[in-house]
C-alpha cells in the first residue's frame, strides 16, 4: 500500500486563498492546486521541499484562485489544467480583477481541459475529477482517497458565492447534496478558503445545504 499523499497548504493573499501542494512520497511527483496570490511563496515552499510540479490544477477560474498561475508556471513549470466551462472566466481575468480593484494579470498558457470522471495520475496516486458546478460553471472537485479539494464549492459552515457570473444557488445546492454528500461522512474537505472540514459535519450542520437547513 502506497504512503498517503503529502498535503502542504498555504493561505495566501488578501482573501487568504488556499493553495495546496500535493506530493507523492513514493515518486516525488507533485501537483499544485489553485495558485492565486503570491506565486513566489509557492515556489519557495517547493524549493524548500525539493519538489518540482508536474501538474498545475485549478478548481475554478476566479481571479483569486488563478491570478498567480502564469507567473508560477513560468517560474516552476508544470502542465496547467482547467475545466472548459470556466475558460470564459479565465479569458476575462483582467476584468475580474478590476471588479475588486486588483491589478490585471495574464492567464496561464497551454490550457489542458479537465473532464468529469477523469482520472489523473500523480505518482502512485490518482486524482479523480468531479464536475461540481454552481459557484462557477466549470468548478471541479479533486478526489483522492479520503480527501476532497473542493475550491469554493463548500466551506466549513458555508458555501461558495452564487452572485457572480455563472453562479447558481440551485445548481450549487444540488451539486453538494447529490455529488459530494454521498461520498461519505468521513471524507476530509479542503476548501479554497478557511479551515478544513468533513462531509459529515457539513451534511449535518451546514446552515445552507445541511440537514439543519431543511428544518428552517
Amino acid at each position: 500500500m502506497s504512503a498517503a499523499l503529502r498535503i502542504l497548504p498555504l493561505a495566501l493573499g488578501p482573501f487568504e486563498t488556499n493553495t495546496y501542494i500535493l506530493a507523492c512520497p513514493a515518486t516525488g511527483d507533485c501537483a499544485v492546486v489553485d495558485v492565486g496570490f503570491d506565486p513566489e511563496a509557492v515556489v519557495r515552499r517547493l524549493e524548500r521541499e525539493r519538489l518540482t510540479p508536474r501538474l498545475i490544477l485549478n478548481t475554478h477560474a476566479h481571479y483569486d484562485h488563478v491570478c498567480g498561475t502564469r507567473a508560477f508556471q513560468r517560474a516552476a513549470g508544470g502542465e496547467y489544467w482547467l475545466h472548459p466551462l470556466d475558460r470564459p472566466l479565465l479569458e476575462r481575468l483582467a476584468q475580474q480583477g478590476s471588479m475588486f480593484g486588483l491589478p490585471p494579470v495574464e492567464p496561464p498558457e497551454d490550457v489542458h481541459e479537465l473532464a468529469d470522471g477523469q482520472r489523473i495520475a500523480l505518482g502512485a496516486h490518482t486524482l479523480t475529477v468531479i464536475h461540481t458546478p454552481g459557484h462557477s460553471p466549470g468548478s471541479v472537485t479533486f478526489h483522492s482517497g479520503g480527501t476532497l479539494w473542493v475550491g469554493d464549492v463548500l466551506f466549513a459552515g458555508s458555501i461558495g458565492r452564487t452572485d457572480l457570473p455563472g453562479g447558481s444557488f440551485e445548481v450549487l445546492e444540488r451539486t453538494i447534496r447529490t455529488l459530494l454528500f454521498p461520498l461519505g461522512d468521513d471524507q476530509r474537505v479542503l476548501p479554497g478558503h478557511g479551515p478544513e472540514t468533513t462531509i459529515g459535519r457539513e451534511r449535518l450542520e451546514n446552515p445552507f445545504v445541511g440537514e439543519r437547513a431543511r428544518l428552517v
